[in-house]
C-alpha cells in the first residue's frame, strides 16, 4: 500500500499541491505533520532535489523525526539532503558562510539566554543604573522584543515614541542600555538566539546576491507550527519564498505557544495576502446565538472581532478550525463549532488520526 493511501481526502489534496503557495491549518492531532512529511517525500518521488527543499521547524525533536519519517519512504541518504531544521539553526548556518559581510567572524559565538542576561547585569552596573528599575529580564525582553520586531538599536534611540513610553516606563536608559549591549556583541565577536534573526534579515536586506543565490538553492519551503512565527522570521520566509513562491505553511491560528517571543498569529491569518491569492471565506457555526458569518476576499476579523476577543478561548468565536487550504484562485475554508463532529459544507476535512 502506498503512504499516501493513509491520507484522507483534503489530507492528501494539501500533500500533492506541490507548486505555488498553500496553508493547512488543522487542529491538534488532525495529521498536520504527516502532511508535512509526506508531501516532503512526494516531491522529492516527483523528481525535485532535496537540496532545493527547505523545511522549518520549531524544535530540533520535530525536525529529526521528520527526516527519519521521510527517511523510511525515499531512503536515509536522499532525506539527509533536505535543509530541514529549527529557524535558529538554519539561519545560523547561513550567517557562518556570510557573517563577514555583516562584521562579524564566520566562528561567532552564540550567547545564550543566560549569557545574554549576565553581559546586560555587567552593561547596568558600569552605566551606574538602578539593577532594580533596570532588572537584567525585563532588559533582556525589551532588546529581544525590539530585535524580533527588527528595530535596530539606532531606530529604537532614533524613535520618539518608544523613547516617550521608556520614559513614562521611568526606564528612559533602555535605548543607550541595548546600543552597549549590540556594541559588546559585535566587539566580542558574539551573537545572541534573536540576531541570528535580525541579522539573516539584514544578510538578505543588503546583499541582493546572497539573497537570490538561497532564493535559487530553496525553491520550496515548507514551515511547521506558522502560527508560531514572529514578524523577523515572517520576513525572512517571505524573501526566500519571493522568487518561486513554492511554500506550504502549516499551523493552527488557535494554538500560538511562543507568543512569549513575539510569535504573531496574524502572520497565518495574513498568508493570503502576500501570495496575491483570491479568496473566498465560508464561516458555518452551530451556535444560534452567534451568527453565521459569510464574508469576501477583503474579510479582516480585527474590523469584526477585536483582536482580544478572537485569540480568547472563551470569547465570542467559539470555534474550531478543522481545516484550511489556500491555494491560488481557490480557498475553502471550514469552520465548525467544537462539539459538531463534521460540518455539512466542508469541503476539506482532517480526521483526527494520530500523527
Amino acid at each position: 500500500m502506498s503512504y499516501l493511501d493513509e491520507l484522507n481526502e483534503s489530507q492528501r489534496v494539501a500533500v500533492e499541491h506541490i507548486f505555488g503557495p498553500i496553508m493547512v491549518i488543522a487542529g491538534a492531532g488532525s495529521g498536520k505533520t504527516r502532511v508535512l512529511t509526506y508531501r516532503i517525500a512526494y516531491m522529492m518521488e516527483q523528481g525535485i532535489d532535496p537540496f532545493n527543499i527547505l523545511a522549518l521547524t520549531f524544535t530540533n525533536k520535530a525536525a529529526k523525526e521528520m527526516t527519519e519519517r521521510i527517511g523510511h519512504i525515499v531512503g536515509p541518504a536522499e532525506a539527509k539532503n533536505i535543509s530541514m531544521g529549527t529557524f535558529h539553526s538554519v539561519f545560523s548556518k547561513i550567517l557562518r558562510f556570510n557573517a563577514e559581510r555583516i562584521g562579524f567572524p564566520n566562528n561567532f559565538t552564540i550567547y545564550d539566554t543566560q549569557d545574554s542576561k549576565s553581559l546586560i547585569k555587567d552593561i547596568i552596573k558600569e552605566l551606574n543604573l538602578d539593577d532594580k528599575t533596570y532588572k537584567p529580564s525585563m532588559v533582556f525582553g525589551r532588546i529581544s522584543a525590539a530585535k524580533n520586531n527588527l528595530i535596530s538599536p539606532e531606530a529604537y534611540l532614533a524613535n520618539s515614541e518608544i523613547q516617550l513610553e521608556d520614559k513614562q516606563a521611568r526606564r528612559p536608559e533602555l535605548g543607550r542600555i541595548f546600543q552597549t549591549y549590540a556594541n559588546r556583541c559585535l566587539k566580542a565577536g558574539a551573537m545572541d538566539f534573536d540576531d541570528l534573526l535580525y541579522f539573516t534579515n539584514v544578510l538578505l536586506r543588503d546583499f541582493p546576491d546572497v539573497l537570490h543565490y538561497y532564493q535559487q538553492k530553496f525553491q520550496y519551503i515548507l514551515v511547521d507550527e506558522y502560527q508560531d512565527t514572529n514578524y523577523a522570521q515572517y520576513l525572512i520566509v517571505k524573501k526566500l519564498a519571493a522568487a518561486y513562491q513554492n511554500i506550504c505553511v502549516v499551523g493552527d491560528d488557535w494554538q500560538s505557544i511562543y507568543s512569549w517571543r513575539g510569535a504573531d498569529f496574524r502572520n497565518i491569518l495574513d498568508f493570503e495576502k502576500d501570495s496575491s491569492m483570491d479568496i473566498s471565506y465560508n464561516h458555518v457555526n452551530s451556535d444560534p446565538k452567534t451568527p453565521t458569518i459569510e464574508v469576501d476576499s477583503e474579510f479582516n476579523p480585527f474590523k469584526i472581532f477585536n483582536e482580544e476577543d478572537f485569540i480568547k478561548k472563551d470569547s465570542i468565536f467559539k470555534t474550531v478550525l478543522l481545516m484550511v487550504i489556500y491555494q491560488p484562485h481557490c480557498l475553502h475554508k471550514s469552520v465548525a463549532n467544537s462539539t459538531t463532529k463534521k460540518s455539512k459544507t466542508s469541503l476539506f476535512h482532517f480526521s483526527t488520526n494520530p500523527v
